[in-house]
């Protein structure tokens, strides 16, 4: 029987094509794992904990920035006053997985967006599905942008302010292993998540759920949540509220630009 044309499957076939889409990117995320595995040395002791050790890269670098400012007593860091423990039989074990996991969905990702593009190409013209390449290129590239920020500037910034905060010097900072993992799992992943806000907005654009008026008008909530946002994910100080809070507002800025340029598109070519 001859294969169906995609835009004439029926819902069941839909669903069909979904959750193959979903086994292929799970696949995906396994191997890219099992990759982490071979090297789980070098991610833990270098890229997991790398951001305890007082000398890490985003340290030094607002410590030089501060110091050409002129206040580096408050800005260098010496050190980080607290411990990792595990207390729980499997904890080592499951961190470790699932950090794996984690690392695979994070390197797999342009695979998974290839996966999501066969699967939405239908709805979309044919100029349009030609475009592929640049739609992965683009949705990977500010995926792993938003990782690298969050890795590079959230998290340390949450860890310097959670090693330095202390309600008595009687209390002693000892974090929990999966409660450490998992504050840098969330802040990486969100991050990328976060940076992919004008990819999602293209889309939402050309279904006409979003326009670039609505944006506009929305820009002074969207300035509000997002410094809110900084201000809960960084120590509460300015300048590291104002250092994660500009990229994002970058990324909404740049979101109304492509929703703008979408609506013109489509005007034209009506």
């Amino acid at each position: 029987m001859a294969k169906k044309n995609k835009s004439e499957m029926s819902f069941l076939d839909h669903l069909e094509e979904l959750r193959w889409l979903l086994v292929r990117s799970t696949i995906a995320i396994i191997v890219m794992a099992f990759v982490v595995y071979f090297v789980s040395d070098y991610v833990f002791d270098t890229i997991i904990f790398g951001p305890t050790n007082p000398d890490f890269v985003t340290y030094r670098f607002f410590c030089d920035v501060s110091n050409y400012l002129g206040f580096a007593e408050n800005i260098c860091i010496t050190e980080l006053p607290f411990s990792i423990q595990n207390t729980s039989m499997e904890g080592q074990v499951n961190v470790f997985v699932w950090t794996c996991i984690t690392a695979g969905f994070i390197l797999s990702f342009p695979i998974i967006l290839w996966e999501l593009w066969k699967f939405i190409s239908p709805a979309l013209y044919e100029n349009e599905r030609k475009n592929a390449k640049l739609f992965i290129s683009v949705a990977s590239i500010l995926f792993f942008l938003g990782v690298l920020f969050g890795y590079f500037v959230i998290v340390p910034m949450s860890i310097n302010f959670v090693a330095t905060f202390k309600v008595s010097d009687i209390v002693k900072n000892e974090f929990n292993l999966e409660s450490y993992i998992g504050m840098i799992k969330t802040s990486v992943i969100a991050c990328g998540l976060f940076f992919e806000l004008p990819i999602l907005i293209y889309f939402l654009t050309k279904l006409g759920l979003v326009t670039p008026t609505f944006l506009r008008n929305s820009r002074k909530y969207a300035i509000v949540i997002l410094l809110i946002l900084s201000a809960i994910v960084t120590p509460p100080d300015v300048i590291s509220q104002i250092t994660v809070a500009i990229p994002m507002l970058l990324i909404y800025e740049a979101s109304i630009f492509i929703s703008a340029f979408v609506l013109k598109k489509e005007k034209k070519n009506e």
